[in-house]
């Protein structure tokens, strides 16, 4: 509501906040019913909306990250063409993009994943639905297969935005390092760094979670993996971009 809030920083921060409570909101408060109430249990339709849900925020989430990486690495770097490469136009586009994009993929996901046939039971041994998980209860090879590969596209995206990341924020630093004051260098660096490390820990977990072999998987694993990027990550964003704001 306030106008000197409307810049691209913080429209982007917006989305990125709606996201996170999207991703709390579809999966922890299910948890902790279960938990007070002594329960493990949830219906099949229940568990595909928290399956279309959680990955529509989290496929969100990545995108919203690297343009949000953009913005800044034109604030810092290209400063004269802020106003031209950020419009408000650019800004709703990009952002529609993600929504739009995110949308699609956490479709094909959940439409691919409930389409299969379950003849392994139906305990999941998570503390939300979670596609791996389900996978290991299918009996279709084919859908197993086809599944697999929409992981390894989206992660290869994931990959794909990470090195995005990594590479503005390699000409941010070197923007940084010409500051000549201290205290600016300094400031510059203590927001920028743990962006870098909740981002660095929300893809490195996310990919590992639906991608490693299964001859390495464990319950105590996969829940401890699960909490980092569907819990840890979307919990801490709001902190680093919100205790350094007045």
């Amino acid at each position: 509501c306030d106008q000197h809030l409307h810049t691209p920083r913080d429209f982007f921060l917006l989305h990125l906040s709606l996201t996170d409570l999207g991703c709390i909101c579809t999966t922890v408060p299910k948890a902790m019913h279960n938990s007070l109430w002594a329960t493990t249990t949830i219906s099949y339709t229940a568990c595909a909306a928290q399956v279309f849900f959680f990955f529509f925020f989290m496929s969100a989430e990545l995108p919203l990250l690297t343009i949000m990486c953009y913005d800044r690495y034109v604030a810092i770097c290209k400063p004269l063409h802020y106003g031209t490469l950020l419009g408000s136009r650019a800004c709703a586009h990009m952002a529609a993009a993600a929504w739009a994009s995110a949308f699609l993929y956490s479709l094909l996901h959940t439409a691919n994943t409930f389409s299969l046939p379950l003849c392994q039971g139906n305990a999941l041994g998570q503390f939300f639905c979670e596609i791996p998980h389900i996978l290991k209860l299918s009996c279709s090879h084919s859908g197993y297969f086809r599944e697999i590969g929409f992981l390894v596209v989206g992660g290869s995206l994931a990959i794909g935005c990470f090195i995005f990341i990594v590479f503005s924020y390699v000409q941010i630093f070197r923007a940084v390092l010409r500051i000549p004051s201290e205290q600016g260098r300094h400031k510059a660096f203590s927001t920028c760094l743990p962006h870098l490390a909740m981002v660095s820990l929300f893809v490195t977990t996310a990919a590992f979670a639906h991608l490693k072999p299964p001859s390495i998987s464990s319950p105590s694993l996969d829940l401890a993996l699960s909490v980092l990027y569907s819990v840890a990550s979307p919990s801490l964003n709001p902190f680093i971009y919100s205790l350094r704001n007045q």
